[in-house]
């Protein structure tokens, strides 16, 4: 059950009543969207294939689209996951539209209304995130960090409404997110950083192989990470509340009750501030990654070591 909830689906389930036979499961059949070389272009709803059923040469396997002549098929499926982004996508726009017409409507004024709640945490993102770890080039930067944030922060608190899609514990999501992080920080890139990687200064030549390696993997293990902390906290973050719950079920008594929902309950609370709190780490390490690549170079004036001719450091100017 707990796999179910926080895995991606053909449909979207949104409660089972009774129980056994007599149960009945309310869900929001999605459009099934598959290309089969031998057949096709194959698109019909995704109800057809409830509880079992096939249609067309296609059924569902543990969720998954396959073909019930063991040929290959292509799922180009709207998931549960894929309703849930283009959903979390639409609001993003009507509430930001909504801000932006603030900020047009009251030029000079006091904010009000979506643009008062909001403003804060835009200058959070732009004071406190952007303007220390990037510098003086954190303007072009703004739109992505401000996106991904809010992003994050929407998704995840939409996760935690009740029959909602796990879209920020689906690791595909954080991927395309690391991705796109490592796109614009190599995009970025001077040649200071691309020299501190392969020219590490201050480091001896005996040692410099080694460095070159640590810090080329670098590139990678940072996006890594942030891919995998997303994933594992909001993912770890659902199945603690589902896994508190099912006590219930479990040990079939209502004794258990008060101790298994006072304790989800707590955990689902800490959650609206993991929500954010995760949002604002994948932010703060990206504008930190983008600013080591755009940063200037400062070990020239620095000067570390001692020259041949001096018995002392140079010092810093």
């Amino acid at each position: 059950m707990i796999l179910e909830h926080i895995g991606d689906s053909h449909e979207w389930h949104l409660a089972t009543l009774g129980e056994g036979e007599h149960a009945t499961h309310v869900s929001v059949p999605l459009p099934i969207i598959a290309y089969q070389p031998t057949k096709g272009l194959s698109m019909f709803s995704g109800g057809q294939l409830a509880h079992g059923h096939s249609h067309n040469g296609l059924k569902l396997e543990e969720d998954k689209l396959v073909a019930e002549d063991g040929s290959k098929v292509y799922d180009f499926s709207i998931t549960k996951n894929t309703a849930s982004l283009l959903f979390s996508a639409v609001l993003m726009l009507l509430v930001f539209t909504a801000v932006a017409r603030g900020y047009k409507k009251n030029r000079g004024r006091a904010p009000s209304g979506l643009q008062s709640f909001f403003e804060p945490v835009i200058i959070f993102i732009r004071d406190e995130i952007a303007k220390k770890n990037i510098g003086p080039k954190y303007e072009r930067y703004m739109p992505y960090l401000l996106t991904a944030f809010f992003f994050i922060w929407f998704n995840n608190l939409l996760g935690l409404m009740p029959g909602a899609a796990n879209l920020s514990g689906n690791i595909a999501v954080t991927l395309v997110l690391a991705v796109m992080t490592l796109v614009i920080t190599l995009a970025s890139s001077n040649k200071y950083y691309w020299a501190h990687i392969f020219a590490t200064p201050g480091v001896p030549k005996p040692l410099l192989p080694i460095m070159i390696v640590v810090e080329f993997l670098g590139i990678f293990t940072k996006p890594f990470s942030l891919m995998i902390r997303l994933f594992a906290n909001i993912t770890a973050g659902h199945i603690v509340v589902l896994s508190f719950i099912s006590l219930v079920f479990i040990f079939k008594s209502w004794a258990v009750a008060p101790v298994t929902l006072a304790f989800g309950l707590f955990i689902n609370i800490l959650e609206l501030l993991v929500a954010i709190l995760q949002a604002f780490i994948f932010t703060l390490l990206t504008a930190m990654y983008i600013g080591g690549a755009v940063e200037e170079h400062h070990d020239a004036d620095m000067q570390i070591g001692y020259n041949e001719d001096e018995t002392a450091p140079h010092a810093a100017h």
